[in-house]
């Protein structure tokens, strides 16, 4: 647990799995940080929560899955951005947001049952219904995809909410000052040129949300 306390704006710490699970679903993206021969790499990529396990897919020969399947630390983030923070001064800007970090090491999935879910979950983490509507892998396609499993079982989020912190000197000045709230909006869908006229998109693409 000490590895994933917060320690700058420790209030802001929350260590309940619920919000660090809801943290992990809603975000699209998350980053994994770890070291090579000494030089640190953090590379974006698409995720998946199954309980209390991330999945993480991708080739094979992907220098991140190999460098991971050989047993490093990892440590795996995921943010959202909730809303910029105005405030008097430069030095109380802020953003309002969520993080959830995960600390482990992760593991090559090799039951060819636990790997075909894994990839499921990653799909319906984007869109859920879309691993039913689409074809699942065939065998080739997965021996050349690679999929690790990370255990949350060392974990922490971060969150700020709320208007900017100023200071008791700054709040008389003729300054505007608040929060500006942000959120990931869908634009209208765009069909693939190869996608047979009148077929309309699915209920999950045209209303697209996240959890």
């Amino acid at each position: 647990m000490s590895r994933t306390t917060v320690k700058r704006h420790p209030e802001r710490g929350v260590y309940e799995r619920e919000t660090i699970d809801a943290i992990l679903d809603e975000a699209l993206v998350c980053h994994l940080g770890f070291v090579v021969d000494g030089q640190p790499f953090v590379i974006p990529t698409i995720h998946a929560r199954v309980g209390d396990r991330l999945y993480i897919h991708g080739s094979p020969a992907s220098r991140m899955l190999k460098t991971l399947a050989d047993g490093v630390d990892v440590c795996v983030t995921a943010t959202l951005v909730d809303g910029v923070v105005f405030a008097r001064s430069w030095f109380h800007h802020s953003l309002n947001y969520r993080s959830a970090m995960v600390l482990g090491r992760a593991r090559t999935v090799v039951d060819p049952e636990e790997k075909e879910q894994a990839l499921a979950a990653v799909v319906e983490h984007i869109a859920a219904g879309r691993s039913d509507d689409s074809r699942w892998p065939s065998a080739k396609e997965l021996r050349t995809t690679e999929v690790l499993a990370l255990e949350i079982s060392e974990a922490s989020a971060k969150v700020r909410t709320g208007p900017p912190k100023d200071a008791g000197e700054d709040l008389e000045l003729p300054v505007w000052a608040g929060v500006l709230p942000l959120a990931l909006v869908p634009g209208a869908p765009v069909a693939d040129e190869h996608v047979p006229p009148g077929l309309e998109e699915p209920r999950y693409v045209a209303a697209y949300t996240r959890p």
